[in-house]
């Protein structure tokens, strides 16, 4: 008998679950906290507690994250160096600290438009080196021609060492500026995703276990654990992927919406008929609009975790936070810490001001930090601190931006009040301290005339409210979002009818049945092993790959002859239209056999569907002016061709 194992890995928790091959029943499952900055230590908690008999039969294991999600939704990536090559008209907003604009790119067909201005990009790199952790490279037309990209990828590798992101590597869809945002948070996400997968990676070695390794992608389908390395993007919604995934596997609903609360962020999609929606633009996460195909997933910066805070009115996140709750087992002497913290005056309260709000060091090293960072560090260390502390030591208040620079750089992580708080002081989740729960609801409910439990009724009502906006403004895409508020907040008399069943997924969601039940008049389904449903989502996906090539007359004055193919290999030219056709074809399914391979599955195990679309505008008589062709490779990871023993 052969095993799977599944590993999520959340902003909170670290869930693990085993599935025996031959009829996917769960055998086991576990979960244990998330640990930062060194994962190692919750993934091992998690799989130490599973079944030991069952883990020496795994033969597969694949995973899935939240936190390249929370990254991008926290705002919370690493620093990048971003350089755009070309006419580029530098838009106000890119998510990239450091910008610049050398010559070069590329026309429509791929041809040079200006020489490269490489010794700018030199300069540029070094300028950076010890300022950034990766660089994105964005060239026009690159998708046409990637030459410059590559020529620049090679010279700051050699120059600085640090990783690389071309544009063209990760979309071949046009539009220089989503690929230029896309190509920044992929090279956001580098050292997060190669130590996430390392962690993974040392601990089936140190198991000696004999298991392929596979990661979830952002579309329902696998990657092999290399390709999530280069590519850690398209695992930004590996998390909410793994969700509605594993949602339709326990709720044995092929049609269903799912709610997935996690500690950072609540996820919320729809699977019809067994198979989820595609976002064909590209995934949207936070403000940022990517050129990566996702399942279409609407993701709000509002989790179990998420900063409950004072300032005119209650607010919550968009950061997470450890909950005081779980800091006073983590940390002895907190309780008592928050109980001697003095109240700040109303008009100081903001996002780290508060009566609850500490800090604490994380173990991570800063990455050449500045002299107000340094001065910081040293007051703060491995006990939490207050700001009236740290002003105490330092006397003054820290600086909010040099806060959220260590926050941002993970040097630090803050705690403090939480909805997982609120439902302890309400007695609905009782895991962690109930006392200190009960200790920091009452500091905070001061600032709002209400009574504690009047306090974190509210908190808990808001966070259903979140959860039912979210599941709406989806399914109600672009039918005015103010609208929805209006209604879910009791301003419109009328509710929410919706007629397939909501499946609930992630740690406590079952204590928010009855509030969405008010909000909304739908079955609402929160099925057994919901809150380790990513990690069974981790193992139900299928191995897919999408390949797509175009072919384009080199001249529309000559349309009937030299055509252009532009593929993932780069442009080739040819003479004749079916000869393009045929080296189009012949490359798609190399590529998918090729890429395909690390699922260690025989050849014979893949199916390759083609299908072509022609751009033929009215009264054209030519070969047509484009071909599209779009190659799929489908296979099961779990795979194989002996059968369970």
């Amino acid at each position: 008998m052969q095993y799977s194992l599944g590993i999520d890995a959340g902003g909170t928790y670290t869930d693990a679950v085993i599935l025996r091959d031959s009829d996917s029943k769960i055998l086991d499952t576990s979960k244990a906290l998330t640990t930062y900055p060194d994962l190692m230590t919750g993934i091992r908690n998690a799989i130490e507690k599973l079944n030991p008999e069952y883990l020496q039969k795994v033969k597969l294991v694949s995973v899935s994250t939240t936190l390249s999600t929370n990254t991008i939704l926290e705002r919370t990536g690493y620093p990048v160096g971003l350089i755009l090559v070309g006419d580029y008209t530098v838009p106000k907003e890119l998510p990239a600290e450091y910008c610049i604009t050398v010559r070069g790119g590329h026309d429509s067909n791929g041809e040079e438009l200006q020489p490269l201005d490489i010794t700018t990009v030199e300069q540029f790199a070094m300028s950076m080196k010890k300022k950034v952790s990766a660089f994105a490279v964005s060239s026009y037309f690159s998708t046409r021609n990637p030459e410059h990209e590559l020529r620049i990828k090679k010279t700051i590798l050699k120059l600085t060492g640090h990783p690389v992101v071309c544009g063209h590597e990760l979309s071949q869809e046009l539009g220089a500026y989503e690929r230029a945002a896309t190509a920044v948070l992929n090279a956001q996400l580098i050292p997060i995703t190669y130590q996430f997968i390392h962690s993974i990676i040392t601990e089936i070695r140190e198991r000696n276990l004999d298991a392929k390794v596979l990661m979830l992608k952002c579309d329902g389908s696998v990657i092999d654990i290399k390709g999530a390395k280069l590519h850690p993007i398209e695992t930004i919604f590996s998390g909410p992927a793994a969700s509605i995934v594993g949602a339709s596997h326990l709720s044995g609903l092929d049609t269903c919406a799912v709610i997935d609360v996690g500690g950072t962020s609540t996820d919320v999609s729809i699977i019809k008929n067994g198979i989820p929606e595609l976002c064909e633009k590209g995934a949207v996460v936070g403000d940022w609009q990517t050129r990566v195909k996702a399942i279409r997933t609407e993701s709000s910066a509002t989790g179990g975790d998420s900063h409950v805070w004072i300032k005119k009115c209650v607010r919550i996140g968009p950061r997470r936070v450890m909950p005081l709750c779980m800091a006073a087992i983590k940390y002895p002497n907190f309780k008592e810490k928050l109980e001697n913290n003095p109240v700040p005056l109303r008009t100081m309260l903001n996002e780290h001001i508060q009566p609850t709000k500490f800090f604490v060091r994380t173990g991570q090293m800063p990455v050449n930090p500045t002299e107000s960072e340094t001065k910081l560090l040293e007051v703060i260390g491995d006990e939490p601190l207050s700001v009236h502390e740290i002003l105490n030591k330092m006397k003054r208040f820290p600086s909010p931006a040099v806060l959220d620079s260590l926050i941002q750089q993970r040097v630090i992580q803050g705690i403090g009040f939480t909805p997982t708080d609120a439902l302890h002081v309400l007695g609905e989740y009782t895991e962690w301290d109930v006392e200190t729960a009960q200790i920091g609801a009452r500091k905070l409910s001061r600032f709002t005339h209400m009574g504690v439990h009047t306090f974190c009724k509210k908190v808990k009502k808001q966070i259903a409210i979140n959860m039912a906006y979210s599941l709406m403004s989806f399914i109600l895409e672009g039918r005015g979002k103010e609208g929805i508020k209006k209604m879910l907040e009791g301003e419109i008399p009328a509710q929410y009818k919706v007629n397939i069943p909501i499946v609930l997924l992630g740690g406590p969601v079952k204590t928010y049945y009855e509030e969405l039940k008010d909000l909304i008049d739908a079955d609402i389904i929160v099925p057994e092993h919901s809150s380790v449903g990513n990690a069974v989502g981790a193992l139900v996906g299928k191995g897919i790959k999408r390949i797509e090539i175009m072919i384009r007359p080199q001249s529309m004055d000559k349309p009937d002859q030299n055509f252009l193919v532009f593929s993932p290999m780069g442009r080739k030219k040819f003479d004749q239209y079916r000869t393009a056709l045929e080296y189009a074809q012949k490359t798609g399914e190399e590529m998918i056999r090729d890429s395909m391979k690390d699922f260690g599955l025989p050849e014979g195990s893949i199916k390759i569907d083609t299908s072509t679309e022609y751009l033929i505008p009215p009264g054209w008589k030519h070969i047509p002016m484009e071909t599209k062709m779009t190659f799929v490779g489908v296979c099961a990871p779990g795979y194989s061709g002996d059968g369970p023993d």
